[in-house]
């Protein structure tokens, strides 16, 4: 299980490790059994007067440049983070508003399930898994495919809420 104190060590050392000129805003950490995926932002492009398809394409313009700018210094600090904690490291970018702008996810792992599944999914599946709802992947997913569409986010987020409380407990009891 990946728990708070994991994605707050690794987002915490990526905090301190990333250079301050790649930081307009937190980086956003997000941590699987397999995987850190990182998304770095950086400043809108500006272009008074422009239409909605020459913005996109500086935005992605800007994407582009940085990802070739920085690529030596990521791939030296994901080495780093691979040493540390044992987790392939995926890198992203977001240019602009968050709702607005352009995002993009340059590499990432796609572990075997049944099918491809990208981190987000993959963090259902073992939450289900970790919280003893299912016994495998698979069964996860079965179970998941069952259910789209009816709340999934908001018990996801309740039964990690609660697992967490339990592993709170736990750490308290005699054995502590």
């Amino acid at each position: 299980m990946i728990t708070n104190e994991t994605q707050e060590r690794v987002t915490g050392w990526f905090a301190g490790r990333l250079p301050a000129e790649w930081q307009l805003a937190p980086a956003d950490v997000t941590v699987d059994r397999e995987e850190i995926t990182v998304i770095l932002s950086v400043a809108d492009v500006e272009l008074e007067g422009s239409s909605e398809a020459a913005l996109a394409e500086a935005r992605a313009g800007r994407a582009s440049a940085f990802r070739e700018e920085t690529r030596d210094q990521r791939m030296e600090i994901a080495r780093e983070a691979q040493h540390r904690f044992e987790r392939k490291v995926s890198w992203g970018l977001a240019v602009g508003e968050p709702d607005s702008g352009h995002r993009e996810l340059w590499t990432h792992v796609s572990a075997p399930t049944m099918t491809r599944l990208r981190q987000p999914q993959r963090l259902v599946l073992d939450t289900l898994v970790d919280a003893g709802v299912a016994r495998s992947r698979a069964d996860a997913l079965a179970w998941c495919v069952r259910l789209v569409g009816q709340h999934e986010g908001d018990w996801i987020a309740e039964l990690r809420q609660a697992m967490d409380t339990v592993a709170d407990v736990r750490a308290k009891g005699p054995a502590a």
